[in-house]
């Protein structure tokens, strides 16, 4: 007979991975009581939570599979209340911005229209150019400090950080996760949540794998402007460029299965460049100030995997958000932190188990 499961006060938790997925699911248990130690291979939240734009909404939100959109919708509606909470524990400001998006040259904009309405997302249509929609609601926050503010959160309500400690090997009994070893020492805890971004679909000895998530690269510039040069996020055909209130205009981004490659190139910067200017002209005679790759945490059709690990009764996953890790945080921590309670979830998670992302296959993904 399995053993009661802990919950509440009585739970340890060990979380693998300190980023988006893995703060947001430890604040979320430690908000219902559980004590949760983090482990974080690097700089907690400077991989793709750090590299990332921070629009808080798929980039063209009606052109998604029902799992994604559902849930991406789910965490859009919640997103305004959840930073001010983060916010006010934290002390520290996300900058969060409800700034909209211009999406231009929309393929079929009757049909995008006629989702946004079925969906309860505002959608207008933009007078002098019949092809282009304005999302007046969408957000976006600003991925570095939404981890500062995130981590001095989970350490506000008592939650510890160990940077620089990748888990290494684990053992387990008789379906039970009991330990992870890293250079540091070993970590014991009731149970164990995997968010460990582009890295979850990598073997730890003795833990399989999660199916299908592998790191795909994205490169990304970074400008600087006068505040008020760009007020809205333009959108088109894959290119997106997303405004600071202090005049810094992000351009992004490439989608390349390089592995774990995290290196740049001149000719991408050059396009990248080439095809901002064409949206935002006030680009051209402006070069770069920064210009970096991040691995997003792949997945086919961008869902994530949220659940039980099939061989381990104590062992969960957050992972595979693929380019939506920042705007599905909200809503993936509360599912995770309801199946691993026992309760009801608000939602069907079957579309998030391990078995759907199993039988899901990899496709050209936007």
């Amino acid at each position: 007979m399995d053993e009661p499961r802990k919950t509440g006060k009585n739970a340890s938790v060990l979380v693998l991975g300190a980023g988006v997925s893995g703060l947001s699911a430890a604040l979320a248990l430690l908000q219902r009581g559980d004590r949760v130690t983090l482990l974080e291979r690097g700089e907690a939240g400077a991989e793709s939570s750090w590299a990332g734009g921070g629009i808080v909404s798929p980039l063209l939100p009606w052109d998604y599979a029902e799992p994604l959109s559902g849930l991406a919708l789910r965490s859009m509606a919640a997103y305004a209340d959840w930073i001010a909470a983060i916010e006010a524990l934290s002390g520290e400001c996300a900058e969060y911005w409800r700034c909209g998006m211009l999406v231009r040259e929309v393929d079929e904009p009757e049909a995008a229209l006629a989702w946004c309405a079925a969906h309860g997302l505002a959608a207008q249509r933009e007078p002098s150019h019949p092809s282009d929609i304005r999302l007046p609601d969408i957000a976006q926050v600003r991925n570095p400090r939404l981890v500062n503010a995130l981590r001095a959160g989970v350490t506000r309500l008592g939650g510890v950080i160990h940077t620089h400690s990748p888990a290494l090997s684990m053992t387990a009994q008789a379906g039970r996760m009991t330990t992870v070893q890293t250079a540091q020492g070993a970590f014991s805890a009731d149970r164990f949540v995997i968010a460990t971004g582009a890295w979850s679909g990598s073997t730890l000895p003795g833990l399989p794998a999660a199916p299908n998530i592998r790191p795909i690269r994205g490169q990304m510039l970074l400008f600087k402007l006068e505040p008020g040069v760009l007020d809205t996020i333009l959108y088109r055909q894959g290119l997106y460029l997303i405004p600071r209130r202090d005049g810094h205009v992000l351009v992004g981004s490439t989608l390349e299965d390089a592995g774990f490659d995290k290196s740049t190139d001149a000719a991408t910067r050059s396009r990248l460049h080439t095809a901002a200017t064409e949206l935002l002209p006030a680009l051209a005679n402006v070069q770069p100030v920064q210009h970096w790759a991040g691995l997003r945490p792949g997945s086919p059709d961008n869902i994530p995997i949220i659940g039980r690990h099939p061989d381990f009764e104590n062992v969960f996953i957050n992972a595979g958000h693929f380019r939506y890790g920042v705007t599905l945080a909200p809503a993936s921590a509360a599912l995770l932190a309801a199946l691993m309670e026992g309760s009801p979830p608000a939602f069907d998670p079957t579309p998030y188990s391990w078995q759907a992302a199993l039988d899901r296959h990899w496709a050209q993904s936007r």
